[in-house]
């Protein structure tokens, strides 16, 4: 837990004209958590008793869009909602140990949803599983129903659907993040008869729903990001400048 002290020590360095990656390794403060400061900047205790924005009588949409777009993306990725005892649901979002700075970015998420429950990691063979419970899931997520989400409808509501349109690169991040990776290909060819080796980075995004996959295309068709399936499952980015604009806005995990 920061103080606010150095919360706004970080955001100074941030108006000074430094990145959060400068700041980050000025301060030793991860990136994730810099920019949950920038929608919100208090600690935790100061958010305590906030209500679900999805429950009152004018339901509105969450706070932070931004995180929630991104959220959004994890979850449909590689997220589950599951009742528990007493009308309270646990958010799970499986995090390869591989890959540190995404699950404090996943945490940081969920805490900015749900800033008055806690955020806890569980682990399990080769990740981390970051949850929380609330009675409030569901709201949050209309997508949660039972069974695999491969067996059911993915749609978004028209908030949600408003919320990925304002913040198209969050949700593609989220998406990446959770079920997608950069990688580097390789492929030879035939230069002055002479056979040759060469590489050129690529993005991938897999997963089984079909619902989900159309959800991801859609968002990069509307962000001029050319893409190809490879096969029933797998999306592929490959045109240098399509890549160019991924390595912009998303980027390798890290």
């Amino acid at each position: 837990m920061y103080d606010l002290e150095t919360r706004r020590h970080a955001l100074d360095l941030l108006d000074q004209g430094l990145s959060q990656n400068a700041v980050s390794k000025q301060t030793g403060i991860s990136r994730a958590a810099i920019r949950s400061w920038l929608v919100r900047m208090e600690p935790l205790e100061y958010a305590r008793g906030r209500d679900c924005p999805r429950c009152g009588d004018t339901p509105s949409p969450p706070e932070a869009p931004a995180s929630y777009s991104y959220l959004l993306g994890l979850y449909l990725g590689d997220g589950c909602i599951s009742a528990s005892k007493r009308g309270v649901y646990s958010l799970r979002i499986a995090c390869a140990d591989a890959w540190p700075g995404l699950i404090d970015a996943c945490v940081e998420a969920v805490q900015i949803a749900r800033p008055a429950n806690k955020v806890c990691l569980v682990s399990s063979p080769g990740c981390q599983y970051v949850t929380c419970f609330s009675k409030h899931w569901p709201c949050l997520f209309p997508q949660h129903g039972p069974g695999k989400k491969h067996h059911r409808k993915i749609a978004l509501a028209e908030w949600q659907q408003a919320i990925v349109d304002a913040h198209p690169w969050d949700f593609i991040r989220g998406l990446i993040h959770s079920d997608g990776c950069r990688i580097t290909n390789w492929a030879t060819r035939l230069v002055r008869s002479e056979r040759r080796r060469y590489e050129y980075p690529r993005y991938f995004f897999t997963n089984l729903s079909a619902d989900i996959l159309c959800l991801y295309t859609d968002t990069l068709d509307k962000l001029g990001v050319e893409w190809k399936h490879t096969n029933g499952k797998n999306i592929s980015v490959a045109r240098r400048a399509s890549v160019a604009l991924m390595d912009a806005h998303v980027g390798p995990k890290c």
